[in-house]
């Protein structure tokens, strides 16, 4: 006789109690047990994905937009699967729970102890928890039903307390042991800074903006990880200096606002905002992230950069370390900032230039050009890592938390699969834009099975160039601008991407005209039950405008 409440009881009410709604699942032996005893009877929807990759890049997008996600798979065949997926939601602060399936006490010492093997063990009960536990913020083994709500709190506090992942040994011989009830409900842990340096950072910061002449805030990834939307725009309104974001937090607030004056992406970015970067004698950069994607080819200068993120304040020679970005801007609100010069008239937001599609052979630029008065208050854009950096880089995003782009780790490929976590979390009304280049659309192409199983309906353009364009580009970008080979490395087979839909059970068109491009879109809008694939067929040197800095 099962017991009134167990342990697999206890794990699926802590994930509903922390606002999941979806898991992503490929079943496996290990782990089917938990999944359709204790998921599938509770108000939590199990979405089958087709492979463990794509499973967790939807769990990924999933959890940008609902705080959470999760994915449960089989021990090592399917854990081991999800490496990569897991290590960009933990480089990029993203709150995902991975949940592995895993052989039974039993199993685990036959093996060990006598050499007889289950399917999937490599090293007994060291392998899979070894390779997560240097890329999560905890890693548990839940083999004891009494310690199990212990273990289950304190890696979910983990997850939502460092926003990033955690990972999740499920026995599959404790999932049906009872347990207690979940006692309240789990929260965050506090942040936590220095008094006496929190207070000598909030003057100098405050000191640093009366006296700036052109100053221009910075706004980065951490206000989004940390929720602090509001509190960035409150400060905004108090300072009235226009801001910048990067690409990894593009669309964070709405580039409607008055003050958006574009993102800052080193030589990718607009001439304005290289204009107002290179003018600005202070830089208030709040929550941002360096690296190589957002200061391409930019030489940051730090003396005239205050950077407040990674809970410490970095101002040129000045460091304080544990002052987090939330009380920093707090403090900066309480005791508004006197300004001596007058702000500065809003620096207008280069866009891309709205163009009537005509019959000449498409550009990755013109592309570009042309999808830009598709996109409204209702798109959600999804970027992959290609040559599409570039051209969504400069496109108008009107709603906060419009743009999704895994521009830190970078993982081709991660885009698409992560537009059905998007599409599952998304708001009703909205519809999700993916542009995707060829090369990382084949690693991960299989997400249009699950996207057209659930009747999701994500536009997914794969810009065919038949070149991982971006690679070549990082490599020798030369070869867009001359008549040198491309890297026979770089050179990719060719897919008929828009047949796919015959396959998969979707809509698709292939579009290598302006006119043919906005007959694809039109229909692509209309076709609200199924995925729709768009081939967008360029020249393999067609490169977005913004790229070719480095092509001399």
């Amino acid at each position: 006789m099962q017991p009134e409440y167990t342990v697999g009881n206890y794990l699926v009410d802590r994930l509903r109690q922390l606002g999941l709604g979806h898991l992503f699942s490929i079943a496996g032996d290990y782990s089917i047990g938990w999944v359709n005893g204790y998921v599938e009877p509770s108000d939590i929807e199990v979405i089958e994905e087709v492979n463990e990759l794509n499973a967790g890049y939807a769990a990924d997008g999933y959890a940008r937009l609902k705080g959470i996600g999760a994915l449960c798979v089989t021990y090592s065949a399917g854990a081991l699967c999800t490496v990569n997926a897991i290590a960009g939601a933990f480089v990029e602060k993203v709150p995902v729970v991975l949940i592995n399936g895993t052989p039974s006490i039993k199993k685990t010492l036959a093996f060990e102890q006598t050499g007889v093997s289950s399917h999937h063990f490599i090293t007994g009960r060291e392998t899979d928890l070894q390779s997560f536990e240097h890329l999560t913020a905890a890693a548990v083994r839940v083999d004891n039903p009494d310690q199990a709500p212990m273990l289950i709190d304190y890696a979910l506090s983990a997850c939502i307390t460092d926003r990033r992942p955690v990972y999740i040994e499920l026995l599959q011989d404790m999932i049906d042991l009872s347990c207690p009830r979940p006692a309240g409900t789990l929260t965050p842990g506090r942040t936590m800074s220095d008094p006496a340096n929190l207070q000598e950072s909030v003057t100098r910061i405050r000191e640093r903006l009366s006296a700036a002449e052109s100053p221009v805030v910075w706004v980065g990834v951490e206000i989004d990880r940390f929720g602090l939307h509001a509190k960035a725009e409150s400060l905004l309104r108090q300072l009235q200096i226009p801001y910048v974001t990067e690409l990894l937090s593009k669309a964070v607030l709405s580039e409607d606002d008055t003050l958006f004056a574009g993102v800052f992406d080193g030589q990718a970015s607009s001439p304005a905002v290289k204009d107002l970067i290179h003018d600005a004698d202070l830089v208030l950069a709040l929550g941002v992230w360096l690296t190589d994607i957002n200061s391409l080819g930019w030489d940051v200068d730090f003396g005239r950069t205050a950077f407040v993120s990674l809970d410490t304040v970095k101002d040129g020679t000045f460091f304080s370390p544990q002052v987090a970005l939330e009380h920093l801007i707090d403090g900066l609100l309480a005791d508004p900032v006197t300004r001596t010069t007058p702000a500065r008239p809003r620096t207008p937001v280069n866009t891309a230039t709205l163009t009537e599609p005509h019959g000449d052979s498409l550009t990755y630029q013109g592309f570009y050009d042309t999808i830009a008065q598709y996109v409204d208050e209702n798109t959600i854009i999804a970027s992959d890592a290609s040559l599409n950096y570039f051209g969504s880089l400069l496109l108008t995003v009107p709603t906060a938390g419009g743009f999704v782009a895994q521009s830190s780790y970078s993982s081709i490929g991660y885009s698409a699969p992560a537009a059905t976590g998007i599409c599952l979390a998304k708001n009703e009304n909205q519809r999700v834009l993916v542009f995707s280049g060829d090369g990382g659309f084949q690693m991960t192409a299989q997400c249009l099975s699950v996207q057209t199983r659930f009747g999701l309906d994500p536009i997914i353009f794969v810009l065919n160039n038949g070149v991982y364009g971006v690679e070549q580009w990082l490599a020798d970008a030369s070869v867009f601008d001359t008549a040198k080979p491309f890297y026979k490395s770089c050179v990719l087979h060719p897919w008929n991407y828009s047949r796919l839909a015959d396959v998969f059970g979707c809509q698709g068109w292939r579009a290598s005209t302006y006119v043919e491009l906005k007959e694809a879109v039109t229909g692509a809008l209309a076709n609200t039950g199924s995925p729709s694939i768009v081939e967008v067929v360029v020249d393999g040197r067609s490169i977005p405008d913004n790229a070719k800095w480095k092509t001399n």
